[in-house]
């Protein structure tokens, strides 16, 4: 992308200078902005062109911004403003914080369109990774999501305590500074958030350790298993970040779909004598914190569930199923499953009740037929199962 001479557009936001770049194309723009003590940063804003949420992007030490251009402008596409700022990896941890990430946030916040309480942010490097984790501390109500690749950070504390952040965790076997692997694995089960997702790129050995990465200076040859060099060793990984954002930035802000291996303490405690009802009520008590929070995916308790049915053991999956359904009260399939326990429980009225709402939920189309699936096939699925339930209703 070719700059154009600067026009200057100072304006006064807080503490904070911003001076804009001429516009050099219809969605993307060079700039440069102020932090309270005068150093000048530099930019890259994608302008998405309507109201949306906003993406800062902080890269690794040994690249530049640029590393996240494919990613930026992939999100411009489905409706996403993006920052992308060089930070100088010279600089102590005192001399970036707070001065250069708060110039940052607020310069994507100050953007006409940037919808500054929905913003995502993400991370390569460790470098990158310190900048994110201490931007979303810093801004934590209007920080909706996080991404990061690749990484280490001191805010350990933080992590545990974030723990309905969506967070999307990425590292690669093969990454050539050693023991981002392990650094990244401690980031991932110190975490908390159930809708955290881990994304591992398995390898048949780890590299070697040569140096350390916000040091290099040509030390370390690139080999595709650090940070943002994965994209072009795993060219479907910008989508999936992408994905992510979206999904917690547009669809559902502020939430992702509760995964099983991070909710495997949950799952685990469902699992032992009084866990149900223990589980129970914390869901209801996160639930007045955040009316859409999630401790656990459906299809796995509901898996639980299923399991005490096929045990020959009716009661407990109806205990089971009844927290599923606590969960996601509007899954005609978590009605359905729970209608089938209550059948073989002999508890035939309550049956008859999740059977006609499962197939009441299925006719008006209005939601999914569960959290994690809505094809088809399954939907009729589902209705057999809850017709087949009345019909052994009628015939008793």
């Amino acid at each position: 992308m070719k700059q154009v001479s600067l026009v200057l557009i100072p304006f006064l936001l807080g503490s904070l200078v911003i001076i804009c770049a001429a516009r050099t194309n219809s969605v993307e723009r060079v700039v440069d902005f102020k932090t309270a003590n005068g150093t000048m940063l530099k930019g890259t804003y994608f302008d998405a062109a309507k109201p949306g949420p906003g993406v800062l992007l902080f890269h690794q030490s040994n690249r530049t911004r640029k590393s996240w251009d494919d990613v930026a402008r992939q999100l411009v596409a489905v409706g996403i403003n993006a920052l992308t700022v060089d930070t100088d990896p010279n600089k102590t941890r005192k001399q970036r914080w707070p001065g250069d990430l708060d110039a940052a946030f607020e310069f994507l916040g100050s953007q006409p369109g940037v919808k500054r309480d929905v913003i995502g942010i993400g991370g390569a490097g460790v470098l990158g990774v310190e900048n994110s984790v201490e931007t979303v501390r810093r801004h934590p109500a209007e920080v909706k999501s996080l991404v990061l690749l690749s990484g280490e950070t001191e805010s350990l504390d933080f992590l545990r305590q974030a723990s309905q952040l969506p967070e999307l965790f990425v590292v690669a076997d093969n990454d050539e500074y050693p023991p981002i692997v392990e650094a990244m694995e401690l980031l991932y089960v110190t975490a908390s958030s159930p809708s955290r997702k881990f994304v591992h790129y398995s390898a048949s050995h780890e590299a070697p350790w040569l140096w350390y990465e916000p040091f290099d200076i040509g030390k370390v040859p690139a080999k595709g298993g650090h940070g943002t060099d994965m994209f072009k060793v795993h060219p479907e990984l910008p989508g999936i970040i992408v994905d992510w954002f979206v999904t917690t930035l547009i669809k559902t802000p502020g939430h992702a779909p509760a995964d099983t291996v991070a909710s495997a303490s949950v799952i685990n405690q469902i699992q032992m004598p009084g866990g149900v009802a223990q589980v129970t009520q914390q869901l209801i008590e996160a639930r007045r914190k955040d009316p859409d929070a999630q401790l656990f995916p459906e299809v796995t308790v509901s898996t639980i569930g299923q399991d005490h049915m096929r045990a020959g053991e009716p009661k407990l999956a109806v205990d089971v199923l009844k927290l599923v359904l606590l969960a996601y009260p509007e899954s005609a399939d978590a009605n359905e499953t729970l209608a089938e326990a209550y059948l073989a429980d002999a508890q035939k009225e309550l049956a008859r009740q999740h059977a006609e709402k499962a197939l009441a939920l299925l006719d008006s189309h209005r939601l999914p037929a569960s959290s994690w699936t809505d094809t088809e096939q399954y939907r009729g699925e589902i209705r057999r199962g809850a017709e087949k339930i009345l019909k052994q209703l009628d015939h008793n």
